[in-house]
């Protein structure tokens, strides 16, 4: 089973973090996890202006504990902030996620149990390519 992590954005973080490939537990209100993200774990997207999900990222190395609210406006913008790197092949959106993911429309925490990971993994491949929607 793989570790899963919703990381929360604007359209406008969405695409610093796409450009950067950097992500971060970025919601005012929603907890990062505890642990230190490890090498391999899925990460996605969820723009919270538009409610898709995008994803699935792959971190690149194991992170240490990552800032909570990298775009949130009380965030001092001149201290660099803990975040993650990145990879992607083939990336997926769908919009209106919480529709299609309940789980998504309280999540108070950035980690994801096991199952809720790939219950996301199965519907993002249902999802259009984000290479064609984005067009």
């Amino acid at each position: 089973m793989y570790d899963g992590y919703i990381f929360f954005c604007t359209k406008e973080s969405q695409q610093q973090c796409l450009s950067n490939k950097r992500y971060t537990c970025a919601d005012e209100l929603t907890k990062p996890p505890e642990e230190q993200i490890k090498m391999g774990s899925m990460i996605f997207l969820l723009n919270v202006d538009d409610k898709s999900l995008l994803g699935p990222f792959t971190a690149l190395a194991e992170g240490d504990q990552l800032d909570a609210g990298a775009w949130a406006m009380d965030v001092d913008t001149h201290i660099p902030s803990e975040d993650l790197k990145v990879t992607w092949e083939d990336l997926h959106i769908i919009l209106n996620a919480p529709e299609k993911l309940p789980f998504l429309k309280e999540q108070k925490t950035c980690k994801l149990t096991s199952l809720e990971t790939q219950n996301t993994l199965d519907t993002l491949k249902q999802g259009e390519l984000y290479l064609y929607a984005k067009k």
